[in-house]
């Protein structure tokens, strides 16, 4: 069997955001490929939302530096622009934006088709992972405004990170 390279990731994060006067819940189902590079280091790109990376000793290590690294674009997006509305079209568009020549997005393909259509593997470091189909959840964002009058908050509403490898359509 063919060690597996290139790692598919699925990301569900979530956050509440504090602007100017406004309280917005962010809720991202994302795309992320981690590999190991030549330097030694795991490496985390953003493929929806692109644009953002992050590395790190170990997978746990690289995936909390690619978080923390997306919720301080959060914060700056809250920062920079002064009322809800702004807010939500900027998240979104740092969401729909893609990289130059949508490399990344082609490379997350790619390794998803390996892994469809190849006996490989992934490493150790993956073992524990969660599996997902892509098909099962769609990449997408949501943004949310949460001090808005009526706003019923109840415990099931939270969601705890997850990043999981993409796994193989089921038969």
């Amino acid at each position: 069997m063919k060690e597996l390279r290139q790692h598919p990731l699925m990301l569900t994060l979530r956050d509440a955001i504090s602007g100017e006067g406004f309280l917005a819940g962010v809720t991202l189902y994302g795309r992320a490929l981690m590999r190991k590079e030549d330097d030694g280091k795991w490496w985390m790109y953003g493929v929806r939302p692109a644009g953002l990376a992050a590395s790190g000793e170990t997978v746990e290590a690289t995936f909390l530096n690619f978080r923390n690294a997306y919720k301080e674009i959060l914060f700056d997006i809250a920062q920079e622009h002064g009322n809800f509305g702004e807010f939500k079209a900027e998240v979104e568009n740092f969401f729909y934006e893609t990289d130059a020549n949508n490399e990344d997005e082609k490379l997350w393909e790619s390794a998803l088709t390996s892994i469809r259509s190849e006996c490989l593997t992934p490493p150790e470091s993956f073992a524990n992972l969660p599996r997902e189909s892509p098909e099962s959840k769609p990449s997408e964002i949501s943004v949310a405004r949460l001090d808005g009058e009526g706003q019923r908050f109840m415990p099931s509403d939270n969601v705890t990170d997850i990043y999981s490898l993409a796994q193989p359509m089921a038969a």
